[in-house]
């Protein structure tokens, strides 16, 4: 499911996304009996975070968020107007995990990697995220800082705010991608009980048998797959192989990325 963000009332919610005055972030509910504790918008903001990395965004709704607090979903509505409100403070309260800085001394292409490193770590930490449009961002705190972050680093290659408009876009769309076909291939695996390598090696032997010519019509296919085969894991090896030649396909495709904001730099200094 697509989570779209920005859909409740504009005050309301960057108010309460910036904890502003009005936002009713620093409220507590006074209880005239009972020993619970008051509730607060970051304890439910945490509690609507582990549901939804627990059991996934389609589990989430001001019910279950509720009763992972021990309070109905009415009880919620005084702190957080709905759901909508809730993904935005959700989304931004996890991108505080990611690094406010980076070290610029070994340069910037060390720089963006770990940049890039950090956030795919942080989609696989929370997949949710990922439902998440980039083409309507929340606009808390959180999201500015993680950007900002990144841009401190770009900006000192001495490339033009256009040129970095495109290339920080590229790199968020490069890394949630990446990320993306790890987090579905988890989703497969656990809502069929079929992990990707055996329903691979299931399909494609019927498929040699369905389609016997697959070699003479699709030559370059099998040849890519044929010279281009990932070599087998060392000992020990985490993930499953699909993870696996996912990270690699990351970090290569990755490389390629600062190649190419390498070469845009070279083309600067050249005065093209």
């Amino acid at each position: 499911m697509v989570a779209f963000a920005g859909q409740g009332d504009p005050r309301r919610s960057l108010s309460l996304l910036w904890r502003t005055e009005d936002s009713g972030a620093g409220r507590r509910t006074r209880l005239p009996r009972g020993p619970k504790p008051a509730l607060s918008v970051d304890a439910i903001v945490d509690a609507g975070i582990a549901v939804a990395d627990a059991e996934g965004m389609a589990a989430l709704s001001m019910r279950t968020v509720g009763e992972r607090l021990g309070r109905t979903a009415m009880a919620l509505y005084t702190y957080v107007p709905g759901k909508t409100e809730l993904v935005d403070l959700m989304y931004d309260r996890a991108l505080a995990e990611l690094p406010t800085s980076y070290d610029p001394a070994p340069g910037w292409r060390s720089a963006v990697t770990s940049w890039a490193t950090d956030t795919w770590e942080f989609a696989l930490r929370h997949p949710w995220v990922l439902q998440v449009p980039q083409t309507r961002p929340v606009l808390g705190p959180h999201e500015y800082t993680a950007l900002e972050a990144l841009l401190r680093v770009l900006y000192a290659t001495g490339l033009d705010s256009a040129s970095l408009r495109r290339i920080v876009d590229l790199l968020l769309h490069f890394v949630r991608g990446a990320a993306r076909t790890v987090t579905e291939s988890r989703e497969a695996s656990a809502a069929t009980g079929v992990s990707d390598e055996d329903r691979w090696h299931s399909r494609a032997g019927t498929l040699t048998e369905v389609v016997p010519d697959f070699a003479e019509r699709f030559p370059l296919l099998v040849r890519l797959e044929t010279e281009g085969a990932a070599p087998p894991p060392e000992e020990g090896a985490a993930g499953s192989p699909l993870e696996r030649e996912a990270r690699a396909t990351f970090e290569a495709g990755l490389v390629v990325i600062l190649d190419g904001i390498e070469a845009a730099i070279a083309r600067r200094a050249a005065g093209h």
